[in-house]
């Protein structure tokens, strides 16, 4: 394990339900004769067995492991009873299904793992239809699926079948990532198991895991995964999907351990992530030679190149050719309440740091500016800016009601952080708000008007100002917290278009350009107003934004020669982007590129004029409509295009061309075919 005190932390037993297993059933009365028959209305439950053996249970199915190794080829030990602080007891229940019985499994504290022979899949999904079957998963859920990839040509084809679920993995990245700690790494089996009802929906995990593993229920608003049948496990059984393998390609065991009739134990093979990302706990055998280039029969444009090592890379698979299209409608995705979320919320902090930091520092404009009646709605606006942008945050959950519990996991999960220091940037706002009130000249005359009495009577105005400065610094320093977090979010290994420092500059780029958008709108038409001279104010905001939008061009400019020149997802989703996208991404550079040079020519012109006239007023007003439609395109763009470091799909199943296909034409309608409704 790469982070040993979250290990020692996650290696626990909590409480387990799982829904293919047997459940305790309500018996009616509590047994008393004095009860009668309707009882008096308590209940007693028969306590049934963890798991029912069949009589005709085949020799197969059983676990067989007699000896194990000392630790995994990545150095941990397979025994897990010595990761953990105090030594837990061997014998602990896992009250699988609220029952207190321990299983009989001898090797029930080691770490387990699947063991898949691609050889020998025939690619009958029977161990997909076993695991649905036992974990009553609707058609449009699957914690294992069977995707392929094939090569070569005719007469020299070859195809390959991968049979996938969760691994299970001794760094598992969902755990740290889920900010509601629904994941618990167990130390019975190594079991990574996630508990749905404490899941609020964010989906994050189906982000961060390079395999597809955690499930996200558009219908049920919740996440599932695969539990590695536990259940069965403390029984001596194999998981489902194993013991219903038809070609014997799967197996089970103590990690490291080679079944009978395998001679290897690989960690990858072709379509198979880097196993670096997570340690996965599966082995895989593979000798039958394939061509040097595998290729996906899925719509993600990626395919496999065999290096000098004799290893499968990813490269990309220019499917949709090298047109370049508009699909501005395809802009539009389940992410756009993130859209939404992160430009307000880097709007307002921007906003406000600028009108706040400005006057702090004396700023001719920004003092002036402060002691106005319009700087506490300035700051009002900002406050609501960030509101709306958490509100858009928990409406994307898949449970808005359970927000609350995004904060469970500040000790690892970068979402958790995030939510706080917008938290704290919302609170402490709120609280500058209001002890910058005394000092406004307008709450002044309706509080006088009101209540007839002058408010400096409850607080003076210099003690409130004091307050308020504290709460303004903490503000700022709230923002900044979330917004460094915001950017580690999307700083993902699974996602390699988006593990780029590029992210981190889109994010500053965007509050500067757009905080120094909506301050200079305010505060040069207080100023104006005012009849004071707002050519300071208006040098300062242009040249802020000016620099958000330089940022932000320098970001795309490195990000765009990096993943041109890369062979991965990363380089994937830029074709995409200069294709599928071409279009709209070159609009978003243009209409970027001659903002900059407006604003440069604005600048300009006023530092050698030392004025500002109506003309420059509105090429200012120009360069601000343009750029808000060039950030929700951009950020629209981000989110779109990413491709994750998922596993392969089939012609049909796990194919994101299909499901589009589906809903285009009214396939999706039909429940059996598998595509769910986005209702989350």
């Amino acid at each position: 394990m790469k982070d040993d005190t979250l290990l020692k932390n996650a290696l626990v037993a909590d409480p387990l339900m799982n829904k293919g297993a047997l459940q305790p059933e309500p018996v009616g009365g509590c047994g008393k004769p004095e009860c009668g028959s309707g009882g008096c209305g308590s209940k007693k439950t028969v306590e049934k067995k963890i798991w029912e053996i069949r009589t005709e249970e085949q020799v197969y199915a059983f676990l067989n492991d007699k000896t194990h190794a000392d630790t995994n080829r990545y150095g941990q030990k397979i025994d897990l009873i010595d990761h953990t602080q105090n030594k837990l007891p061997v014998g602990r229940s896992m009250f699988i299904n609220e029952n207190p019985a321990v299983g009989s499994n001898p090797n029930r504290n080691k770490q387990h793992g699947f063991f898949f022979t691609a050889d020998n899949c025939i690619g009958c999904h029977a161990c997909e239809a076993a695991c649905s079957e036992k974990n009553n998963n609707p058609a449009h859920l699957a914690f294992r699926s069977v995707g392929y990839v094939e090569g070569g040509s005719y007469p020299d084809y070859k195809r390959m079948n991968i049979s996938m679920a969760c691994n299970h993995c001794d760094d598992p990245v969902c755990l740290k990532g889920c900010p509601t700690r629904a994941y618990t790494k167990h130390v019975e089996y190594g079991a990574v198991l996630q508990d749905p009802e404490t899941c609020f929906g964010c989906g994050y995990c189906t982000w961060v895991c390079p395999y597809n593993a955690p499930q996200l229920d558009p219908v049920k608003g919740q996440v599932s995964k695969c539990n590695m049948c536990v259940d069965r496990l403390e029984v001596g059984l194999k998981p489902a999907c194993v013991s219903a393998c038809v070609g014997n390609a799967l197996d089970f065991g103590v990690i490291e351990n080679i079944p009978g009739g395998r001679e290897q134990a690989r960690v990858e093979i072709p379509g198979f992530p880097s196993p670096e990302i997570t340690q996965p706990n599966i082995r895989f055998q593979q000798i039958k030679q394939m061509p040097d280039e595998m290729r996906r029969t899925d719509s993600m444009p990626v395919k496999y190149h065999k290096d000098a090592a004799g290893r499968y890379r990813p490269a990309i698979d220019q499917k949709k050719g090298k047109a370049k299209h508009w699909n501005m409608a395809r802009l539009s995705s389940r992410e756009n309440p993130l859209v939404l979320f992160t430009l307000a919320a880097q709007t307002a902090a921007g906003a406000f740091a600028l009108a706040f930091l400005g006057a702090q520092a004396g700023l001719t404009g920004f003092t002036g500016f402060a002691q106005s009646a319009l700087y506490a709605p300035l700051a009002i606006v900002c406050f609501l800016l960030v509101a709306f942008g958490l509100f858009m945050s928990t409406m994307h959950l898949g449970k808005p009601q359970r927000f609350y519990r995004g904060f469970n996991n500040l000790r690892h999960s970068p979402v958790s952080r995030e939510g706080l220091g917008i938290a704290i940037f919302m609170g402490a706002l709120g609280m500058h708000i209001l002890f910058s009130l005394p000092g406004n000249t307008l709450v002044q005359s309706l509080f006088s008007a009101v209540f007839s009495r002058d408010i400096n009577a409850l607080i003076s105005a210099d003690r409130a100002a004091a307050v308020a400065r504290v709460f303004g610094y903490s503000a700022v320093l709230g923002s900044a917290a979330g917004l460094y977090y915001m950017t580690r979010c999307y700083r993902i290994k699974a996602r390699p278009f988006w593990n780029h420092w590029q992210v981190g500059t889109a994010f500053v780029g965007s509050m500067l350009s757009l905080g120094s958008l909506v301050a200079g709108v305010v505060v040069i038409s207080t100023l104006a107003f005012a009849g004071e001279n707002y050519l300071n104010v208006t040098l300062v905001c242009a040249g802020v934004l000016s620099l958000g939008m330089l940022i932000e061009g320098v970001g795309h400019a490195a990000h765009g020669r990096e993943m041109g020149r890369a062979e991965h997802e990363g380089g994937a989703s830029y074709y995409v982007q200069t294709t599928t996208f071409g279009k709209t991404y070159v609009l978003r550079n243009t209409l970027l590129g001659l903002n900059l040079l407006l604003v440069f020519g604005l600048l300009s012109s006023m530092l050698a004029f030392n004025t500002v006239n109506v003309y420059t007023l509105l090429g200012l007003a120009l360069v601000g409509a343009t750029l808000i439609a060039t950030s929700v395109m951009g950020r629209a763009l981000f989110y779109v295009l990413v491709i994750p470091t998922t596993m392969p799909g089939a012609f049909f199943w796990k194919n994101k061309g299909f499901e589009e296909h589906a809903r285009d034409i009214g396939l999706a309608n039909m429940p059996q075919v598998g595509v769910a409704p986005l209702r989350h």
